[in-house]
């Protein structure tokens, strides 16, 4: 099996930090390589006994978060936290910069944790506080390790410290103010251009650190007034029919200028919602975002003075996610209060009145409030919300509590066996896709969300009803199958260290990202005599991944099918690269970290040799059963020239780029092409795995293997590894709406032509060319793919004979 790729994405505050950190701080964050992270998976706890019947309603009513009550006269804030000892809510005019206004102290509620104070608008748009636009606010909090004392004030804030952290994990630091983890928007990022210094370190703990006061800095959460705007009518289609696209967000529109955007408005919500009607010509039925969860990405764009752009810090992908409910705002053109959840509606709305499903990749294993500032040191962490309200109610900590578990690579797990914690991504869950309109999710390194063990350890396990995994599942209403209203949940299926690698191991009604699909293909096409890859794995992965998802129940939809991903090369990279090269000057790079075995090869460095691989790589996707999943700008060859973890790279060299080749426009037509077919082919989309046996009696399988000459292959032509072609036969008169008698698809991994023999294509029927994915298709331009072939196209009957160039698919129908 495959091991996930070893992911690098640093939190951008360390690397902004570095030249404040030399004189006495490391920048290093705790790594999946330190104590924190397990190499052996530890016995699970028992699961917390939850009432959940109580548990499904409290997800229905939530009033966690700062809210105006039924009359828009109070704004009750709310907050949970088991350990404090004291918290106030303090209310600001300006969110940067400024000090309050007012400040509250909050009452606990001692049944359920949650702390509340209701606030008057009356009171905060009287003449002495003139709060006449939008509210800001946060929290600041005391607890064990840090008791309230009456004389604390901001400049008297030394007054009660006992320890940064204590036996019992507690991190509560009240010169920190901590902003909502309920909070529908935030102000701005920790560390911004606005702000009139750049120095971060005013958010951390320690020595140093801990009597900084970061309330002027801090983002606040705003008090959003309810929004009425639509958010559209959702699609029902089934999953395994649908076709997905991962993309950035921003760098979906960032440098369209020739189509008719908003060009005030590039790279945000309002110019993505625009390019609805582009990408469902393409034939994309599922836009696939990443993440859009706030997060620390406002300084992308800065540049100290006297030095040119790079990328220092810089946080593009976006996984160092501040706020699980907030959508970022530096995506909104409108960045007044309210803007971002406004025009992100807005967008969904484009999408769904364009029949586009809107999935966002979501980030609930760890957050952005980072992991440990030194190797092995307790004391210096970021202290910014979940931290400084209720740390081992939120984090997973080593067993002594001192520590970050990390199975995440970036600073360690959000506590996701906490009855609390989960709430946090099960409301988020629900407000995104009941309020914001979202039809399904990704769940990055999904594989955190099935642990067991809350502190000290790390075990997955698909099976208990307790963990997040399940619980998602079982109360937010997964989409059925066969399609209807629902929601659609997919799962990357694997973290780093312990027992993390599930591929195939998900509960049922999750989908999965299938990397044994991608690695099988990858390993064929470019590493053939160097990776043992046999006709047997290829039909396995064809067909379905029936060894993956069959012996659960499951169906191929559970499949997502992908040669590529953000995380990695593009697809001409992979044939275009014989490795990665990440440590380019700007706009290129440099970028650390990266897979070093990406299966890859520059087919010799012929031009016309790459896009007929990467005609293959289009071909594998849309031809198997399971869920194609294409990267954004795959369609037309996009590079990164072989940069393969371009997560700090914002720049227009990874902003996709709408200025095509020929080559480029004719590889998109054929992308189009091949996706329409799909479309148009239920044979290709199966509901359940293929059946060997005819099961419409016209004396043809429903799915039926040929070698090149025809006959079928037994297991021993399955079994070895230096066979490289391989056929098959699907009788489409099986499937609901087909067109079509039969579709036949042939692949020829040898380096050489290879002849086929064609089956029987039914009675009264003979085949026709439907595309062939060699170089000389590209003497058809623009029409490389006929989704209705005619006569220069027909192929014969059975026992006709057809020459395949070597690395090359043929697709044929029978009609």
């Amino acid at each position: 099996m495959m091991t996930p790729p070893r992911r690098h994405r640093r939190s951008p505050w360390l690397s902004r930090w570095q030249p404040l950190l030399a004189a006495g701080l490391a920048s290093a964050m705790v790594s999946c390589a330190a104590s924190d992270t397990p190499d052996e998976a530890v016995p699970a706890e028992a699961p917390a006994i939850v009432d959940t019947a109580q548990q499904e309603q409290e997800l229905l009513t939530w009033t966690l978060g700062a809210k105006y009550d039924a009359t828009q006269a109070n704004i009750d804030f709310r907050v949970f936290s088991s350990r404090a000892t004291r918290i106030e809510v303090w209310i600001y005019k300006t969110p940067l910069g400024a000090q309050e206004v007012l400040k509250y102290v909050m009452v606990k509620d001692t049944a359920t944790n949650i702390w509340s104070k209701s606030v008057s608008v009356a009171t905060l748009k009287n003449a002495t506080n003139n709060i006449t636009g939008p509210v800001y606010y946060g929290y600041r909090a005391w607890g064990p390790n840090w008791p309230y004392d009456a004389a604390w004030t901001k400049a008297n804030n030394t007054v009660g410290f006992i320890s940064d952290v204590d036996a019992q994990g507690n991190r509560f630091n009240p010169n920190k103010l901590l902003w909502d983890p309920y909070a529908l928007e935030l102000s701005h990022d920790p560390v911004n251009a606005l702000s009139t210094s750049q120095d971060a370190t005013v958010f951390a703990s320690g020595p140093l650190h801990r009597y900084k006061d970061s309330g002027a800095r801090a983002p606040k959460g705003i008090v959003l007034p309810p929004d009425a705007t639509a958010t559209g009518t959702k699609p029902t289609r089934a999953f395994k029919d649908d076709v997905v696209y991962e993309v950035h967000l921003r760098g979906l529109t960032k440098q369209d200028t020739g189509s008719g955007l908003d060009a005030n408005c590039l790279g945000t919500y309002k110019t993505a919602g625009q390019k609805a009607a582009a990408l469902a010509a393409l034939g994309v039925t599922a836009v696939e975002f990443l993440p859009l969860h706030e997060t620390d990405n406002d300084n992308n764009d800065y540049v100290p003075a006297g030095q040119s752009p790079s990328t220092t810090g810089d946080n593009y992908w976006g996984y160092m996610n501040l706020s699980y409910f907030a959508p970022d705002r530096r995506y909104a053109c409108d960045k007044s209060a309210g803007g971002p959840t406004r025009e992100f509606k807005a967008m969904v709305k484009a999408f769904h009145d364009a029949g586009i499903k809107v999935l966002v990749d979501v980030v609930y294993n760890h957050t952005g409030e980072g992991g440990a500032w030194i190797s092995g040191n307790s004391s210096t962490y970021n202290v910014m919300t979940y931290r400084g309200l209720d740390n081992p109610t939120y984090y997973s900590l080593t067993a002594d509590k001192q520590f970050n578990w990390d199975n995440t690579g970036v600073g360690g797990n959000f506590n996701t066996f906490n009855p609390t914690a989960q709430n946090v991504i099960l409301h988020s869950l629900s407000y995104w896709k009941d309020t914001l309109g979202v039809d399904g999710f990704r769940f990055d390194l999904a594989s955190v969300l099935g642990n067991t063990v809350e502190h000290g350890g790390f075990n997955y396990d698909r099976d208990n009803a307790g963990t997040a995994l399940n619980k998602i599942v079982t109360l937010l209403d997964p989409r059925p199958d066969a399609g209807g209203a629902g929601t659609d949940f997919i799962a990357e299926p694997w973290a780093i260290g312990g027992n993390s690698y599930q591929v195939g191991n998900f509960p049922a009604k999750w989908k999965e990202w299938n990397g044994i699909f991608r690695d099988t293909f990858r390993k064929d096409q470019n590493q053939m005599g160097g990776e043992a890859v046999t006709p047997g794995q290829l039909a396995t992965r064809f067909t379905g991944s029936s060894d993956l998802y069959g012996d659960d129940g499951r169906k191929p939809g559970a499949s997502v099918n992908f040669m590529v991903a953000h995380d990695g090369m593009t697809l001409k990279d992979l044939y275009s690269c014989n490795s990665k090269n990440n440590n380019q000057a700007w706009p290129y790079g440099p970028s650390d970290g990266g897979e070093d075995s990406n299966h890859s090869w520059d087919q010799g460095g012929v031009a016309t040799a790459q896009r007929q691989a990467a005609r293959n790589g289009i071909a594998f996707m849309m031809l198997s059963a399971g869920v194609p999943m294409m990267t954004g700008g795959d369609e037309f060859l996009r590079s990164q020239s072989c940069n393969n973890n371009v997560y700090n790279l914002d720049s227009n060299q990874n902003w996709l780029n709408y200025s095509w080749s020929t080559d480029q426009s004719n590889f998109r037509a054929f992308t189009q092409g091949l996706i329409a077919f799909r479309k148009a082919h239920p044979a290709l989309r199966p509901a359940n795995f293929y059946s060997g046996s005819d099961t419409n009696g016209n004396v043809m399988e429903q799915h039926r293997w040929f070698k090149p000459d025809g006959t079928v292959p037994n297991a021993a032509y399955f079994d070895d590894a230096g066979n490289h072609a391989l056929a098959y036969r699907i009788d489409a008169t099986e499937f609901s709406g087909e067109t079509v008698g039969a579709i036949y698809v042939a692949y020829n991994g040898w380096s050489g032509n290879v002849t086929f023999t064609l089956p029987w294509p039914g009675t009264g029927r003979k085949w026709y060319r439907v595309t062939d994915t060699c170089s000389w298709i590209e003497s058809r331009g623009a029409s490389q793919v006929l989704l209705n072939p005619g006569t220069a196209d027909d192929m014969g009957g059975e026992n006709a004979t057809y020459g395949l160039c070597g690395r090359g698919t043929l697709v044929l129908v029978a009609k």
